[in-house]
């Protein structure tokens, strides 16, 4: 099965102190190798932030 489901972390939120938000997406492995990038929503900063795939 080629599409892998994964969950994004946001990279701002931990150096200003407040919770993380999570989404969860699905990637196709064979076209994304590497991991995945995407700006998100993060309502804790109330703001969009750019969010990375963790395992």
């Amino acid at each position: 099965m080629p599409r892998d489901h994964i969950i994004l972390e946001c990279t701002e939120a931990r150096s200003e102190g407040k919770p993380v938000s999570r989404y969860m997406s699905c990637r196709n492995k064979k076209t994304q190798p590497d991991r995945v990038e995407k700006k998100k929503y993060n309502p804790n900063l109330r703001r969009h932030t750019l969010h990375r795939e963790i395992k």
